[in-house]
């Protein structure tokens, strides 16, 4: 069965739409094989974003319940791992922030659904306690199929102290034939107790012939995927994320130089996340060009020839500051503006 490519607050792809799935990715299916074999009940996936953690983890909780698994994992056939693609397996209970279970497709729970449709809250932004509790509550109950029950945590990084310390103790004392699964692309932030109960996994880097071949596998073009592996800083799953934003990949090389030239035009259909992300990336290069390194994220002859290395540096953090505020409700127009016009100071800055 082929996974949705996830992303934060909007970026994903709705499991309930009519876009095709991309396959899952050759390296995520030899990573189930591998963790398949292993003895236990709590795992934790963890790396930085863009590897597929929510799509192992996925892949593990759909092996499980499959009715007739193999060593490779689900068999993507049976009827649970069809009540699993259309979300509504009695026995796999998905803890998400709601902003990310509405990104995938996943259905919330009668009492959070009414409470947004009444507009009495909005969707949350991470793991709600009560959202745990229920989790516990469902952990204790018999396996409506038989094949014993999951919990899928995603992202594991998004529980608060309070929600953290709801599942610990059921991590540590597993009632029956329960199975957890945690996917995080922070795994510093989390728990130490939470940590330490969970078998850890970290993901594997696929190299780029196997994720451009994915991304071709996915519907990308031939031409646009060095350029999207290249912006994603060879993580595959970002790769996608961009191509699903509607940005013209050809657009990439040329964002550096629009910078420069303080063209907030070239960005005015970019969202405040893609900016500073886009802008880290290229304060990243610009740091590491001037010093004589080898850019990342853009080829050199893209970049400015060099920067003050004070203002870059100051710039760097100004983009770090902005990035923990981003989505507060600024105005997003005034905003780019802000971004773009300190992103021109800091290239043009001289030494």
């Amino acid at each position: 069965m082929a996974i949705g490519t996830p992303g934060r607050t909007g970026q994903g792809l709705a499991a309930m739409s009519d876009t095709p799935a991309p396959p899952i990715a050759p390296w995520i299916s030899a990573q189930t094989a591998q963790l398949l074999a292993q003895r236990g009940h709590a795992w934790l996936l963890q790396g930085p974003s863009g590897l597929g953690q929510y799509s192992l983890a996925v892949a593990l909780a759909q092996a499980w319940l499959c009715e007739q698994p193999g060593e490779a994992g689900a068999c993507g056939h049976c009827g649970s791992c069809h009540a699993i693609s259309v979300r509504t397996h009695a026995d796999l209970c998905v803890l998400m922030p709601e902003t990310t279970m509405l990104d995938l497709g996943w259905p919330l729970s009668e009492k959070a659904q009414a409470d947004i449709d009444d507009k009495k809250r909005k969707p949350s932004k991470e793991i709600r306690v009560d959202a745990m509790r229920d989790a516990v509550e469902f952990s204790q109950r018999t396996s409506a199929r038989g094949r014993g029950k999951v919990v899928l945590v995603f992202p594991a990084e998004d529980m608060n102290a309070i929600t953290a310390n709801a599942l610990l103790k059921t991590l540590e004392e597993p009632p029956g034939d329960v199975k957890f699964v945690l996917a995080t692309e922070a795994a510093h932030q989390l728990l130490p107790t939470i940590r330490s109960r969970c078998i850890d996994h970290t993901m594997v880097w696929p190299e780029t012939k196997a994720a451009r071949q994915w991304l071709l596998a996915c519907g990308i073009a031939e031409n646009d995927t060095n350029v999207l592996l290249a912006a994603a800083g060879g993580r595959p799953n970002d790769a996608m994320l961009y191509a699903q934003s509607g940005r013209n990949p050809a657009d990439w090389a040329q964002f550096p130089k629009a910078m420069a030239r303080g063209d907030v035009v070239f960005v005015k259909d970019w969202t405040v996340s893609q900016l500073i992300d886009g802008l880290h990336k290229l304060s990243h290069d610009m740091l590491a060009h001037t010093m004589g390194a080898n850019p990342r994220f853009f080829a050199a002859k893209d970049l400015q020839p060099s920067a003050a290395l004070a203002e870059l540096t100051e710039w760097s953090r100004a983009l770090a500051r902005a990035r923990r505020t981003m989505e507060h409700p600024f105005n997003a127009g005034l905003m780019l503006e802000a971004l773009v016009a300190q992103a021109k100071t800091a290239l043009n800055s001289t030494h």
